[in-house]
């Protein structure tokens, strides 16, 4: 967006920011217009900004990635610091409890296991720990000589972890042992920044790859259980050309549609794919939903109207795709077929996550953002400054992110009266 349409933007708003007196709000753009220039109802509203990463310890440009975890029961959640920390906090106001350090910035999403009261989390120093939750007191610590940015998979009695090397190991959680590992050569040549974490079933696990294979292992043997699936041959088959990019970054996504069960994955250059999770043929591509490394199927129960008017609301879904380079696409489960697309502000964006009926993204040049599901309308936006490329985490109306100045954010999303307004 042009920086007279930014500044314009911004003073149109002005006024509003003076009489709410929160912190400087700005606008999100697409290439055209300004996706929202008022706050008409105020959906986000930030509860409280705690300064969490140690200053002294940030190195090179400013980012935080990753997710936070949230312990539901005791009012805790877990984030993630390029500080080299992992942090507990307390949800209602921040205030650290203790604090992790490892080897390297932690830039991944904890998994938090209630049954045990403890956190998995992986680090860029290549590592997966495992520490007690009311103290942060190291249980065991595993290496697999990769950064680890995705969040591990606790099924099965194993723990399931993707490291960016393209090496998925299952290990015993009660002593961080190895059950089973399997490992593919990455691709040679241009790849995105990122890589896709693990679906775990009963029975399978499905993993995406950096040279564009998607692969199925059995959940307890590590043995494969289909072919793997070159979703860069499919591209090179649609443009005639071999893809420059053949990621596969977004962790695949389990579906019960009429064709059977699928799984969906994506392919930088391919487009969005659904595959038979059985057998792992071609149910459906999208092959325009190109640079997608987020996906997320948004579902909602059939429902009685809000105001209690109307006919009866029927179930549906929708699966969102987030593409840095063609914005944010909800496709329709069923044949893959475009509902609606959004384009979002040029710098990238982090996954969506459902909230309060809506989606929420971060932003790394504009805030964030609330977002219809069914149609794509932004629905509000808040900027508090510095820039977001985590992803929020959210339960309930609460939701948390790390602004890449590495202050937490507490925000309370409200249900919007009409979605997509």
């Amino acid at each position: 967006m042009r920086r007279r349409a930014l500044g314009a933007v911004v003073a149109g708003i002005a006024a509003l920011v003076c009489a709410s007196g929160c912190e400087r709000l700005s606008a999100g753009a697409n290439p055209e217009r300004p996706l929202w220039a008022t706050r008409p109802i105020q959906a986000i509203r930030l509860t409280y900004r705690r300064p969490l990463s140690a200053p002294e310890r940030l190195a090179g440009e400013e980012y935080e990635r990753g997710r936070p975890a949230i312990d539901v029961a005791r009012a805790r959640v877990f984030v993630g610091s390029s500080d080299h920390g992992l942090y507990c906090v307390r949800a209602a106001d921040g205030e650290p409890v203790w604090r992790f350090e490892t080897l390297g910035a932690v830039q991944s999403e904890p998994l938090y296991d209630p049954r045990e009261d403890v956190v998995y989390f992986g680090s860029n120093d290549g590592a997966l720990y495992k520490v007690r939750a009311s103290d942060g007191e190291l249980l065991w610590r595993f290496m697999t000589n990769a950064e680890i940015g995705r969040r591990p998979a606790l099924a099965n009695g194993l723990l399931y972890v993707v490291n960016a090397n393209d090496t998925v190991v299952a290990i015993e959680p009660a002593t961080g042992k190895v059950r089973w590992s399997q490992h593919r050569t990455p691709a040679l040549g241009m790849e995105i920044a990122g890589y896709a974490g693990p679906l775990v079933t009963a029975d399978r696990v499905y993993v995406a790859f950096s040279d564009g294979h998607v692969a199925s292992y059995d959940a307890r043997e590590g043995t494969e259980r289909w072919q793997s699936v070159d979703l860069a041959a499919e591209a090179e088959q649609v443009t005639g050309d071999l893809p420059r990019y053949l990621d596969a970054d977004a962790t695949p996504v389990l579906d019960q549609i009429a064709a059977g069960r699928v799984v969906y994955v994506a392919s930088y250059a391919g487009g969005v794919h659904a595959l038979d999770a059985d057998g792992g043929t071609r149910v459906w591509v999208n092959d325009r939903a190109t640079g997608v490394t987020e996906t997320l199927l948004w579902q909602e129960p059939a429902h009685r109207p809000r105001d209690g008017v109307g006919p009866d609301v029927p179930a549906r879904k929708v699966l969102i795709a987030a593409s840095g380079t063609t914005g944010l696409w909800g496709l329709s489960p069923e044949d893959g077929h475009e509902l609606w697309r959004r384009k979002l502000p040029e710098g990238g964006m982090s996954a969506p996550v459902a909230v309060a009926g809506a989606l929420l993204l971060s932003t790394s040049r504009y805030g964030l953002f609330l977002v219809s599901p069914l149609g794509g309308g932004v629905i509000d936006g808040i900027d508090l400054s510095g820039g977001l490329a985590m992803t929020p985490v959210a339960h309930g109306e609460r939701a948390f992110v790390m602004t890449n100045g590495g202050s937490l954010l507490g925000l309370q999303v409200v249900p919007p009266d009409v979605a997509g307004r």
